[in-house]
């Protein structure tokens, strides 16, 4: 089987090259500066009480195929906004999820809520860009990346102020992520290299980030309140990233209040 993983990263690494030959690091910064609508994405997480449902916004994944055939992001804002959610997740990788950055700036300028630039970060550079569109919080997935890298994307947002999400899916990942001690951690059900999912990985990886003191998220292949309450009963975990059973339901908004209520 093609590793997706691999052939993402492939494609990030050339459509990167291209983008800094002409948008300078400074031009970037600069576009930072005149932005005021950022908020701390780790704290509304860490002091909500209850279930915290980071949303996700995409059109399409390349498991799935395409999510939403009339998709408008404001709409899928506006409605996971008015139903509870803690804070929002974009897709903002191109050519294989169909996202775009653009979507962030146009989502900060109209709702007031955290939300993550959910993308293959690869370069430092990334976080400046994600960050000029108004990002709150980045991705750092572990697979796809060597330490030094990690460790040089992690810096940087953490310079720029944002919340940093470091993404596992097995047990040597979630040692590794346990050194970023101001990152949240990701617990991804889905393997990125198979696109296989298992609920299950979030309970047996738990028992090695349970003492990380950031929030601990679970993330993928969560299709209803049962299977988050099973994890959350499981772990006492009480984040969840879900994406495709919200985009994909017959009515999102009410899934999406039978998932906050699952520790009622």
């Amino acid at each position: 089987m093609t590793n997706i993983l691999e052939k993402i990263i492939q494609d990030k690494k050339e459509s990167l090259n291209k983008l800094k030959k002409n948008i300078s690091l400074d031009s970037l910064e600069k576009k930072v500066k005149n932005l005021h609508f950022f908020f701390d994405f780790k704290n509304t997480i860490k002091n909500n009480k209850g279930i915290s449902i980071i949303a996700e916004i995409k059109k399409a994944s390349p498991s799935a195929g395409i999510l939403v055939k009339n998709f408008d992001h404001l709409d899928i804002a506006k409605m996971y906004i008015n139903n509870g959610a803690t804070c929002l997740s974009v897709l903002t990788e191109e050519k294989y999820f169909l996202g775009k950055l653009d979507y962030i700036n146009d989502i900060k300028e109209n709702f007031k809520i955290p939300v993550l630039a959910k993308d293959f970060f690869i370069d430092p550079y990334q976080v400046a860009l994600s960050k000029s569109y108004g990002c709150d919080c980045i991705l750092i997935i572990i697979s796809a990346l060597n330490g030094n890298q990690a460790d040089e994307i992690y810096d940087e947002a953490l310079k720029h102020n944002l919340s940093v999400i470091v993404e596992v899916h097995d047990e040597k990942e979630a040692e590794k992520a346990l050194k970023y001690k101001e990152a949240l951690i990701g617990i991804n059900n889905r393997n990125l290299k198979t696109l296989e999912v298992s609920i299950n990985n979030s309970i047996s990886i738990f028992e090695v980030v349970k003492t990380h003191r950031g929030p601990i998220i679970s993330e993928s292949g969560i299709k209803n309140e049962i299977d988050a309450k099973y994890i959350f009963e499981k772990t006492g975990i009480k984040n969840f990233l879900i994406g495709e059973s919200l985009l994909k339901s017959d009515n999102p908004a009410e899934l999406i209040k039978r998932f906050i209520q699952i520790n009622q």
